[in-house]
Protein backbone atom coordinates (compact mmCIF):
# COMPACT_ATOMS: atom_id res chain seq x y z
CA UNK A 1 0.00 0.00 0.00
CA UNK A 2 2.71 2.49 0.99
CA UNK A 3 5.65 1.08 -0.97
CA UNK A 4 7.20 3.88 -2.98
CA UNK A 5 5.59 6.59 -0.87
CA UNK A 6 7.54 9.58 0.41
CA UNK A 7 7.29 9.67 4.20
CA UNK A 8 8.30 12.20 6.85
CA UNK A 9 8.72 11.00 10.44
CA UNK A 10 9.23 13.60 13.15
CA UNK A 11 10.90 12.58 16.38
CA UNK A 12 12.82 10.08 14.32
CA UNK A 13 16.05 10.09 16.29
CA UNK A 14 14.84 7.67 18.99
CA UNK A 15 11.95 5.80 20.55
CA UNK A 16 8.65 5.36 18.75
CA UNK A 17 9.64 7.63 15.87
CA UNK A 18 12.77 5.64 15.11
CA UNK A 19 10.86 2.34 15.32
CA UNK A 20 8.20 3.63 12.93
CA UNK A 21 10.89 4.83 10.54
CA UNK A 22 12.49 1.37 10.51
CA UNK A 23 9.12 -0.24 9.77
CA UNK A 24 8.34 2.21 6.98
CA UNK A 25 11.73 1.65 5.39
CA UNK A 26 11.12 -2.09 5.43
CA UNK A 27 7.72 -1.43 3.78
CA UNK A 28 9.42 0.38 0.89
CA UNK A 29 8.92 4.04 1.79
CA UNK A 30 11.37 6.77 0.83
CA UNK A 31 12.10 8.30 4.20
CA UNK A 32 12.86 11.69 5.64
CA UNK A 33 13.50 11.52 9.39
CA UNK A 34 13.49 14.67 11.48
CA UNK A 35 14.87 15.19 14.98
CA UNK A 36 17.26 17.18 17.11
CA UNK A 37 20.05 14.63 17.61
CA UNK A 38 22.18 14.50 14.47
CA UNK A 39 24.25 11.51 15.58
CA UNK A 40 21.21 9.31 16.21
CA UNK A 41 19.58 10.51 12.99
CA UNK A 42 22.72 9.63 11.03
CA UNK A 43 22.77 6.16 12.58
CA UNK A 44 19.13 5.64 11.61
CA UNK A 45 19.86 6.91 8.10
CA UNK A 46 22.62 4.34 7.69
CA UNK A 47 20.17 1.57 8.63
CA UNK A 48 17.25 2.78 6.52
CA UNK A 49 18.64 4.91 3.70
CA UNK A 50 16.65 7.87 5.02
CA UNK A 51 17.40 11.51 4.41
CA UNK A 52 17.78 13.46 7.65
CA UNK A 53 16.60 16.88 8.74
CA UNK A 54 18.01 18.24 11.99
CA UNK A 55 15.45 20.64 13.42
CA UNK A 56 13.89 21.74 16.69
CA UNK A 57 10.14 22.02 16.10
CA UNK A 58 9.74 24.45 18.99
CA UNK A 59 11.69 27.11 17.07
CA UNK A 60 10.49 29.10 14.04
CA UNK A 61 13.52 28.03 11.99
CA UNK A 62 13.08 24.36 12.82
CA UNK A 63 9.36 24.42 12.13
CA UNK A 64 9.99 26.17 8.82
CA UNK A 65 12.40 23.42 7.70
CA UNK A 66 9.89 20.78 8.74
CA UNK A 67 6.92 22.36 6.96
CA UNK A 68 8.97 22.64 3.77
CA UNK A 69 9.71 18.90 3.93
CA UNK A 70 6.07 18.08 4.75
CA UNK A 71 4.79 19.71 1.58
CA UNK A 72 6.23 16.89 -0.55
CA UNK A 73 5.22 13.75 1.36
CA UNK A 74 2.54 11.13 0.95
CA UNK A 75 2.81 9.99 4.57
CA UNK A 76 3.30 12.27 7.55
CA UNK A 77 4.03 10.72 10.96
CA UNK A 78 3.76 13.24 13.79
CA UNK A 79 5.78 11.42 16.44
CA UNK A 80 7.92 14.13 18.04
CA UNK A 81 6.93 14.90 21.60
CA UNK A 82 8.12 15.49 25.12
CA UNK A 83 6.69 15.17 28.60
CA UNK A 84 6.86 16.84 31.98
CA UNK A 85 5.84 15.33 35.32
CA UNK A 86 4.99 17.13 38.54
CA UNK A 87 2.44 19.42 40.11
CA UNK A 88 0.90 21.66 37.48
CA UNK A 89 1.53 24.83 39.51
CA UNK A 90 5.27 24.10 39.73
CA UNK A 91 5.72 23.67 35.99
CA UNK A 92 7.88 26.49 34.60
CA UNK A 93 6.19 28.62 31.95
CA UNK A 94 8.87 27.86 29.32
CA UNK A 95 8.16 24.15 29.74
CA UNK A 96 4.42 24.73 29.31
CA UNK A 97 5.05 26.62 26.09
CA UNK A 98 7.53 24.02 24.82
CA UNK A 99 5.13 21.11 25.37
CA UNK A 100 2.30 22.90 23.58
CA UNK A 101 4.59 23.92 20.72
CA UNK A 102 6.08 20.47 20.14
CA UNK A 103 3.23 18.11 21.04
CA UNK A 104 0.33 20.05 19.57
CA UNK A 105 1.16 23.18 17.55
CA UNK A 106 3.82 21.54 15.36
CA UNK A 107 1.61 18.62 14.21
CA UNK A 108 -1.15 21.10 13.39
CA UNK A 109 1.16 23.14 11.19
CA UNK A 110 2.81 20.13 9.54
CA UNK A 111 -0.59 18.65 8.70
CA UNK A 112 -1.68 21.92 7.12
CA UNK A 113 1.51 21.88 5.04
CA UNK A 114 1.16 18.23 3.95
CA UNK A 115 -2.55 18.08 3.08
CA UNK A 116 -2.62 20.19 -0.12
CA UNK A 117 -0.02 17.99 -1.83
CA UNK A 118 -1.78 14.81 -0.72
CA UNK A 119 -5.03 16.12 -2.17
CA UNK A 120 -3.34 17.03 -5.44
CA UNK A 121 -1.79 13.56 -5.76
CA UNK A 122 -4.98 11.81 -4.67
CA UNK A 123 -3.30 9.76 -1.96
CA UNK A 124 -1.86 10.17 1.51
CA UNK A 125 -1.90 9.22 5.14
CA UNK A 126 -1.60 11.27 8.31
CA UNK A 127 -0.41 9.65 11.55
CA UNK A 128 -0.64 11.21 14.99
CA UNK A 129 1.17 9.68 17.95
CA UNK A 130 -1.02 10.60 20.90
CA UNK A 131 -1.02 8.77 24.25
CA UNK A 132 -3.34 7.01 26.66
CA UNK A 133 -2.66 10.12 28.77
CA UNK A 134 -5.25 11.79 26.52
CA UNK A 135 -7.89 10.45 28.93
CA UNK A 136 -6.28 12.52 31.73
CA UNK A 137 -3.36 11.78 34.07
CA UNK A 138 -2.62 13.39 37.43
CA UNK A 139 0.86 14.89 37.58
CA UNK A 140 1.01 15.28 33.79
CA UNK A 141 -1.78 17.78 33.20
CA UNK A 142 -0.17 19.80 30.40
CA UNK A 143 1.17 16.71 28.62
CA UNK A 144 -2.24 15.05 28.84
CA UNK A 145 -3.93 18.19 27.49
CA UNK A 146 -1.64 18.31 24.45
CA UNK A 147 -2.25 14.64 23.68
CA UNK A 148 -6.02 15.01 24.09
CA UNK A 149 -5.92 18.01 21.78
CA UNK A 150 -3.92 16.03 19.23
CA UNK A 151 -6.47 13.22 19.32
CA UNK A 152 -9.34 15.67 18.79
CA UNK A 153 -7.47 17.39 15.96
CA UNK A 154 -6.88 14.07 14.20
CA UNK A 155 -10.56 13.16 14.49
CA UNK A 156 -11.58 16.53 13.08
CA UNK A 157 -9.18 16.25 10.12
CA UNK A 158 -10.51 12.73 9.52
CA UNK A 159 -13.98 14.21 9.01
CA UNK A 160 -12.60 16.82 6.61
CA UNK A 161 -10.86 14.28 4.35
CA UNK A 162 -13.72 11.77 4.35
CA UNK A 163 -14.31 10.55 0.81
CA UNK A 164 -10.78 11.43 -0.27
CA UNK A 165 -7.97 8.89 -0.62
CA UNK A 166 -6.32 10.16 2.56
CA UNK A 167 -6.17 8.09 5.72
CA UNK A 168 -5.86 9.40 9.27
CA UNK A 169 -4.64 7.15 12.06
CA UNK A 170 -4.08 8.03 15.71
CA UNK A 171 -2.01 5.73 17.91
CA UNK A 172 -2.49 5.91 21.67
CA UNK A 173 0.25 3.94 23.41
CA UNK A 174 0.72 3.30 27.09
CA UNK A 175 4.15 3.49 28.73
CA UNK A 176 6.87 2.81 26.16
CA UNK A 177 10.53 2.09 26.83
CA UNK A 178 12.06 5.23 25.32
CA UNK A 179 14.19 8.23 26.42
CA UNK A 180 10.87 10.02 27.08
CA UNK A 181 10.92 9.05 30.76
CA UNK A 182 14.54 10.16 31.14
CA UNK A 183 13.61 13.67 30.05
CA UNK A 184 10.24 14.28 31.71
CA UNK A 185 11.72 14.65 35.21
CA UNK A 186 10.26 11.47 36.76
CA UNK A 187 11.28 7.89 36.05
CA UNK A 188 8.67 5.23 35.30
CA UNK A 189 8.54 3.05 38.42
CA UNK A 190 5.27 1.14 38.03
CA UNK A 191 5.27 -2.63 37.76
CA UNK A 192 1.94 -2.51 35.91
CA UNK A 193 1.35 -1.74 33.18
CA UNK A 194 4.81 -2.73 32.07
CA UNK A 195 6.69 -0.64 29.56
CA UNK A 196 6.41 -1.64 25.91
CA UNK A 197 9.06 -1.97 23.27
CA UNK A 198 8.75 0.86 20.69
CA UNK A 199 8.63 -1.67 17.85
CA UNK A 200 5.36 -3.08 19.22
CA UNK A 201 3.83 0.37 18.82
CA UNK A 202 5.26 0.72 15.32
CA UNK A 203 3.99 -2.66 14.15
CA UNK A 204 0.53 -2.03 15.63
CA UNK A 205 0.41 1.31 13.82
CA UNK A 206 1.27 -0.18 10.44
CA UNK A 207 -1.39 -2.86 10.85
CA UNK A 208 -3.94 -0.19 11.74
CA UNK A 209 -2.98 1.83 8.67
CA UNK A 210 -3.39 -1.22 6.43
CA UNK A 211 -6.84 -1.90 7.89
CA UNK A 212 -7.89 1.72 7.77
CA UNK A 213 -8.46 1.87 11.53
CA UNK A 214 -8.94 5.44 12.79
CA UNK A 215 -7.37 4.73 16.20
CA UNK A 216 -5.21 2.03 17.73
CA UNK A 217 -4.45 1.56 21.43
CA UNK A 218 -1.22 -0.21 22.40
CA UNK A 219 -1.67 -2.52 24.20
CA UNK A 220 -5.22 -3.04 22.95
CA UNK A 221 -6.75 -3.42 26.41
CA UNK A 222 -6.10 0.28 27.04
CA UNK A 223 -9.08 0.99 24.80
CA UNK A 224 -11.22 -0.06 27.77
CA UNK A 225 -10.12 3.05 29.67
CA UNK A 226 -11.22 5.31 26.82
CA UNK A 227 -14.56 3.53 26.54
CA UNK A 228 -15.24 3.81 30.28
CA UNK A 229 -14.33 7.49 30.19
CA UNK A 230 -16.84 8.09 27.41
CA UNK A 231 -19.65 5.87 28.67
CA UNK A 232 -19.30 6.31 32.44
CA UNK A 233 -17.08 9.30 33.18
CA UNK A 234 -17.76 9.38 36.91
CA UNK A 235 -16.75 5.74 37.26
CA UNK A 236 -13.62 6.47 35.25
CA UNK A 237 -12.70 9.44 37.48
CA UNK A 238 -13.15 7.36 40.65
CA UNK A 239 -10.91 4.63 39.25
CA UNK A 240 -8.34 7.17 38.09
CA UNK A 241 -8.18 8.78 41.53
CA UNK A 242 -7.63 5.38 43.12
CA UNK A 243 -5.22 3.76 40.69
CA UNK A 244 -3.66 6.74 38.91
Amino acid sequence: MIAGWDALVTGGSSGIGAAIAERLAAAGCRLVVLGRNSDRLDALARRTGARTVVADLTTPAGLSRATEAAQRVDLLVNSAGRGWAGDVTSMPEPDVSALIALNLAAPLQLTRAALPGMRDRGRGHLVFVSSIAAVGVGGEAVYAATKAGLRAYAASVRYEVAGQEIGVTTVLPGAVRTPFFDHRGLAYERHFPRQLDPDLVASALLRAMERGDPEVFVPRWLAVAARIQGAAPEVFHRLARRFG
